[in-house]
């Protein structure tokens, strides 16, 4: 999608969302918060607190506030192809954020900016032909030790693929399976690239929510998420 096209969802977008998603029994703030929390873990497994985060395609700052409390002493950027929906983002925003808008082509940052780039369901709306070059300017701003958080939707999920059909803001997306966007990292530079699938069940199984760890090798999840350096 274009900038245009992009401006002229913002206002629509969360109720869209809300509608899009209400088979799961949750709401989008849900799955905002489930995709910091996952990311505040991943860092923490790799012993890295990170200064400096990149939310890469950060739209209207869903997951804004939920990174900034997971990382209360990082510095966080958000950046998207979207001047109004960064304004969104700072209205979101807990702390101070640098909302960066940029051309959709280059990262306007120095080589080994960021100790962590997170991205949530955003590949899908950009063309395929396209990602492997935006993951190489993503690998571009990492520093030696950052870490890459991918999350996407799984388009082997009929959840999944009800969720996309009926949202309007996702007329123009492309699922990719999680192996096929390991691939396009690994093209792209990218090392240890590990795969899991998660979000495997709605608000009515939540019990069942702590057997999702183990759960993670079956391609049956809602989302799948990519962690590489």
């Amino acid at each position: 999608m274009s900038q245009a096209e992009f401006d002229a969802y913002v206002d629509e977008y969360d109720a869209q969302h809300a509608a899009s998603v209400r088979l799961s029994g949750e709401d989008p703030d849900f799955f905002a918060a489930y995709k910091a929390i996952e990311a505040a873990r991943i860092m923490a497994a790799a012993g890295i607190a990170p200064r400096r985060i990149m939310d890469f395609g950060a739209g209207r700052g869903n997951c804004i506030a939920h990174l900034q409390r997971e990382f209360p002493d990082a510095a966080l950027t958000a950046l998207d192809v979207s001047s109004r929906s960064l304004s969104h983002c700072e209205a979101r925003a807990i702390r101070p954020i640098d909302a960066v808008c940029y051309d959709g082509q280059t990262l306007p940052f120095d080589a080994g900016t960021f100790d962590l780039v997170f991205t949530a369901c955003v590949f899908h709306h950009i063309p395929a032909e396209d990602h492997i070059r935006l993951l190489s300017e993503i690998r571009r701003t990492l520093t030696p030790q950052g870490r890459f958080v991918l999350f996407e939707h799984n388009p082997w999920n009929p959840a999944t693929q009800h969720a996309v059909r009926t949202c309007p803001f996702d007329a123009n997306a492309v699922l990719i399976s999680g192996p096929e966007m390991r691939r396009r990292l690994r093209a792209a530079g990218f090392a240890d690239v590990g795969l899991r699938w998660t979000l495997f069940f709605p608000a009515m199984l939540a019990p069942l929510r702590p057997l999702e760890r183990g759960l993670g090798w079956l391609p049956l999840g809602a989302q799948y998420v990519l962690v590489a350096r």
